[in-house]
């Protein structure tokens, strides 16, 4: 089928919190097949499809990777709502809040808009699975820091967000991001020029948001090795 197929299968399963033998089992095959399915090694039938989607609650087009939604909805570019597109918008929490928001925003279109230029479709969906990982993280820190907020909202259990499994996740994006791109160059096919007179011409505005979060991202890491030597 896919990589997108077989590497949703086996993050279903540990979402579900069962061992290959239990979700095996369930599924009506070996454990060496269902191995051999989340590994990518064998490509499974439509029957196991619809048992593995019925057992696991998601839709055929999110176990193939076809949508974001468990369910199967589709959503077009066009029906997000973009928060940067309103004018006069402010964040409660203040100016460093917005400040932050559209760092970021910007930054993020300038990253995309790049990748769009290589047109490699699993460059662009590792990076935007590493960036939602980093999202999904902040956002349930935040929700879990009030007890007061029911903990069965997230569908992965708290021992194994706390054990790292969004972390291991973010670590397999980052190493598909990078080996997208290798397959470019291996392909020789073409990859944007980055140098700083070129991204200034082609966004004048932008630009500088990716800038800042590139000096003030080198100065924390910097920070961090200069404690380093001073221990």
């Amino acid at each position: 089928m896919n990589e997108e197929f077989s590497r949703t299968l086996s993050l279903l399963r540990q979402e579900k919190g069962v061992s290959q033998r239990t979700a095996a089992t369930a599924l009506g095959i070996s454990q060496a097949l269902l191995s051999h399915y989340e590994n990518g090694i064998r490509e499974p039938g439509l029957p196991f499809v619809v048992r593995a989607c019925d057992y696991y609650g998601v839709s055929a087009d999110f176990l193939l990777g076809r949508t974001l939604s468990r369910d199967g909805t589709t959503i077009a570019p066009e029906e997000l709502y973009d928060l940067s597109d309103e004018k006069d918008n402010s964040l409660r929490g203040g100016v460093l809040a917005l400040l932050s928001k559209k760092l970021l925003v910007n930054s993020i279109g300038v990253l995309f808009d790049l990748l769009a230029k290589t047109g490699s479709r699993e460059a662009i969906r590792a990076c935007a699975n590493y960036l939602s990982g980093a999202v999904y993280k902040m956002y349930r820190r935040l929700y879990q820091a009030n007890p007061a907020n029911n903990p069965d909202f997230f569908s992965v259990p708290p021992h194994l967000f706390e054990g790292g499994l969004a972390d291991a996740d973010m670590s397999c994006s980052e190493s598909e991001f990078s080996a997208a791109l290798a397959a470019q160059v291996k392909e020789k096919a073409p990859l944007p020029e980055l140098s700083n007179d070129i991204l200034a011409r082609d966004y004048p505005v932008l630009y500088q948001s990716l800038l800042q979060i590139v000096h003030n991202t080198g100065e924390r890491v910097n920070g961090l090795l200069e404690g380093r030597k001073s221990k």
